[in-house]
């Protein structure tokens, strides 16, 4: 029986790809490395911010100032607050499904994911039960966020659902041995997603939260 949904952040409850790469793609090409809002959301969507710098560092061929990752840090989360906003419709799937436990398994900082909860107005949703790849040895696509936030939910990972939007993702998350509903429901997505995700291991693909949420009750009744 499925005793737990485990929620990516970005792109599946904050719609916040478009805003955050915006903010990343200006960063880097005023580091003399010409960067559009599509390439960062290619290059970088999904990935721990060390994992971010090491690409980008590889790519200009030398050391990022020292100040680059607290600077960006405040620009996307000063864009943030006056443009980050919920994906449609994951307030309502919050709400269908209040019985069962949730917590939030998310490749962005700690500091980071309070902040656009408290933006969003959705830290009672779930509490402490925030989780960040910053906090565990491997980011994704490897299982170890999933792994740490079923055990700390004291869940199998095997009786979880988990929902993602990256390629990335998925296949932590189905490496992890949840099932994995693939959302395409954020403004980020583009044409051949959907392959992308099943091709990375989805069990299911939505297009909107309210496909999740028929797939959630009939998964929910299965199990």
């Amino acid at each position: 029986m499925s005793k737990l949904i485990v929620f990516d952040f970005d792109g599946v409850i904050a719609d916040s790809e478009i805003v955050a790469n915006t903010v990343l793609a200006e960063a880097i090409t005023e580091l003399g490395l010409p960067r559009s809002l599509e390439e960062s959301i290619r290059l970088y969507t999904g990935k721990r911010i060390t994992e971010v710098t090491a690409a980008i560092e590889a790519a200009l061929g030398r050391a990022l100032p020292a100040d680059f990752v607290g600077g960006l840090q405040a620009r996307t989360l000063a864009r943030f607050r006056r443009e980050l906003r919920a994906v449609e419709g994951v307030r309502d799937y919050i709400d269908a499904f209040a019985p069962v436990a949730r917590c939030i398994a998310s490749s962005s900082s700690p500091p980071r994911l309070a902040a656009c909860l408290e933006i969003l107005r959705l830290q009672p949703a779930f509490g402490a039960h925030v989780f960040s790849a910053s906090q565990v040895a491997r980011g994704k696509p490897h299982p170890d966020i999933f792994l740490h936030a079923a055990d700390r939910m004291g869940v199998e990972a095997a009786h979880a659902i988990a929902i993602e939007d990256s390629p990335s993702g998925v296949q932590a998350a189905a490496a992890a041995g949840m099932t994995v509903i693939g959302l395409l429901a954020a403004s980020h997505i583009r044409e051949g997603h959907e392959a992308r995700l099943r091709n990375a291991g989805a069990h299911f693909v939505a297009r909107t939260f309210a496909q999740a949420e028929s797939i959630t009750r009939d998964l929910l009744k299965k199990r």
